[in-house]
């Protein structure tokens, strides 16, 4: 599986990117620690693990504490290592879009959800930075949208689309 992951963090200063390395972490602790260690000053750290244009993780740390996680589709867990060592202890199902339009009444694009994705953990972890859940699940299950174009939409999004950009044309 190819896999791109990327460390987006939030100090006084401004945002920052880089790439993490994900093959040698054997299980979510070292996957957060490697994100602390990324940049140990930020308030928030943000991961974005995106594996073979199919799979998208998102993993979020305030403060270097407090670790949420959501996933695009609970096989990621299933069909990877990387998959599996972020989302084996999620087992919380992320609210249908059906059950976040019945609690949102916002006026959003609602499209079609991807049959077959199963989207696990907390659909909510961006919302104090303006990408609602309902947002989020859409993004997701939006037909022709790559796990790279949902990444750049939220990093756009939440202030950090230039240093995610940079990222990857390095």
């Amino acid at each position: 599986m190819s896999i791109f992951a990327a460390a987006v963090s939030r100090t006084k200063s401004g945002w920052t990117a880089s790439e993490l390395d994900l093959s040698g972490l054997a299980d979510i602790d070292e996957v957060v620690d490697a994100l602390r260690d990324a940049e140990p000053d930020a308030d928030l750290a943000l991961l974005f693990v995106e594996s073979d244009d199919e799979y998208l993780a998102i993993l979020r740390l305030d403060e270097g504490e407090d670790l949420r996680v959501f996933a695009s589709d609970s096989a990621f867990a299933e069909e990877s290592r990387i998959g599996s060592v972020l989302l084996g202890e999620v087992e919380t199902p992320a609210l249908g879009l059906d059950d976040l339009a019945a609690r949102d009444d916002e006026d959003e694009e609602r499209p079609a959800a991807e049959p077959d994705a199963d989207p696990i953990g907390d659909p909510e972890l961006l919302g104090d930075l303006g990408v609602s859940a309902q947002r989020l699940l859409a993004l997701c299950g939006m037909e022709g949208m790559l796990p790279s174009d949902v990444t750049a939409e939220i990093c756009q999004k939440i202030g950090c689309g230039d240093e995610m950009e940079e990222l990857r044309e390095a």
